[in-house]
């Protein structure tokens, strides 16, 4: 560059630069609010349905039990969706609002789901609502997301038979759980008698009924005896006394809640030994969660089928575990039910941004084929019926408290809610 006498640049060279420099500044500023506009579209471009949408916030709600039996297995289910709206917030939020949450408690009581329903949706008018966790629950609240256009996501293993265009269910179906354990424990074990016991509503029961109708219809196998206890029942001696006279190969357990502490303790105080498998216990409704209060040196020797156990070992689990535990403490544990939760408003915030859109009956249109590669448990994808691509794994209770991963399928199972011949 050529310089007057002192060093300095000639006027016509630093005018040039000014002039330049002035117009890179121009056009940054030009680009920088066409991108911030892409990113926050206008709330009447996004929000053409009244819901609780704002230039700066979206409102959703939190819909489980934090109080009754049902809290032992819901309260990870909050922890993980607010887990994942925090990180969402932090990177952001969906469509360039910050996810504000609405909370509700339905109390372990299938009515006032209903009524919490209605609130979130009518007078709240919330997005999205993350919530329930038995069948009871989500069947009592489904009518009013039918009715008032609500989207459910909903994070339990459940029996399938099911499917609505407002709710997506990001647990697994019976033939991802109950069918594929059942085939596992009869292959790999050798079974061939199964006593089948459940809490007393709708899962349990007809998640039993699918799975006498594979063991002897499919298998040509026997189920040698079938109970039922209410929510919070914990008197299971007589039970465990007929256990002991007719001697199955396998007690396939759905007992779900505050219960499991009852049951697996008596167990035990009975000399029914897990770990020695005779006989060998199978559950679909024991996670970490229940195993922190249950005991793990109660359960010590179960198999569980699930999709998820907080033992899988790949990045996606690594850095989920490190950010749950640093959030809600490092002697935290994680369930399947946990983890399906956290899916949630992972899966919401792709099809918001997919549909361009908070309106609900985009979002519907939007769901079928989204996939999410960061899950836990690894690669997802919502199917055409609202349900999940996953796949299916089996674990063995440690006296820890965690699972040991012994089966898992090779390839993603594709969810069939109604199974034919199951029905």
């Amino acid at each position: 560059m050529k310089t007057d006498k002192n060093g300095a640049a000639p006027r016509s060279m630093l005018r040039r630069k000014l002039m330049i420099g002035a117009a890179a500044m121009a056009l940054s500023v030009a680009v920088l609010p066409r991108v911030g506009l892409a990113q926050t579209p206008p709330t009447s471009e996004v929000n053409t349905t009244g819901l609780a949408v704002t230039d700066d916030t979206v409102t959703v709600g939190i819909l489980h039990s934090i109080t009754g039996t049902m809290a032992i297995s819901e309260t990870g289910s909050v922890q993980a969706e607010k887990l994942a709206i925090k990180q969402i917030n932090d990177m952001g939020g969906v469509l360039g609002r910050k996810i504000e949450v609405v909370q509700e408690d339905g109390s372990s009581d299938w009515p006032t789901f209903a009524e919490k329903a209605k609130k979130l949706l009518v007078e709240d008018k919330v997005a999205a609502v993350f919530g329930c966790w038995t069948s009871a629950s989500r069947k009592a609240v489904l009518p009013v997301f039918e009715q008032y256009n609500g989207m459910l996501y909903y994070p339990t293993f459940y029996e399938g038979l099911e499917e609505s265009p407002n709710v997506i269910y990001t647990g697994q179906e019976a033939t991802q759980q109950i069918i594929a354990g059942l085939d596992w424990v009869a292959k790999e074990k050798g079974a061939k008698s199964f006593y089948l016991l459940g809490s007393d509503y709708i899962w349990p029961r007809t998640s039993n009924k699918i799975a006498r109708k594979h063991i002897e219809d499919k298998l040509g196998l026997k189920v040698v005896g079938e109970e039922y206890y209410p929510l919070g029942h914990t008197q299971f001696n007589s039970v465990i006394n007929k256990i002991k006279l007719r001697k199955p190969d396998v007690i396939y357990a759905i007992v779900v809640g505050g219960s499991n502490v009852a049951f697996y303790k008596q167990l035990k105080a009975a000399g029914i030994d897990m770990t020695k498998e005779k006989p060998l216990l199978m559950t679909i409704s024991v996670t970490e969660d229940e195993i922190r209060g249950i005991g793990g040196e109660n359960i010590e020797g179960a198999y569980a089928t699930m999709k998820y156990f907080q033992s899988l070992e790949n990045e996606n689990n690594a850095e989920f575990v490190k950010a749950f535990k640093d959030m809600w403490g490092q002697d935290i544990v994680i369930g399947d039910v946990t983890q399906a939760a956290y899916l949630g408003p992972w899966l919401w915030k792709a099809a918001v941004e997919k549909a361009g859109s908070f309106d609900i009956d985009k979002i519907k249109e939007a769901s079928p084929g989204i996939e999410l590669t960061t899950a836990p448990e690894g690669y997802v994808k919502i199917h055409e019926n609202h349900h999940l691509w996953s796949k299916t794994r089996v674990g063995h209770a440690k006296a820890d408290g965690q699972y040991e991963v012994v089966h898992e399928t090779t390839e993603l199972m594709e969810p069939d809610p109604f199974p034919e011949g199951y029905q």
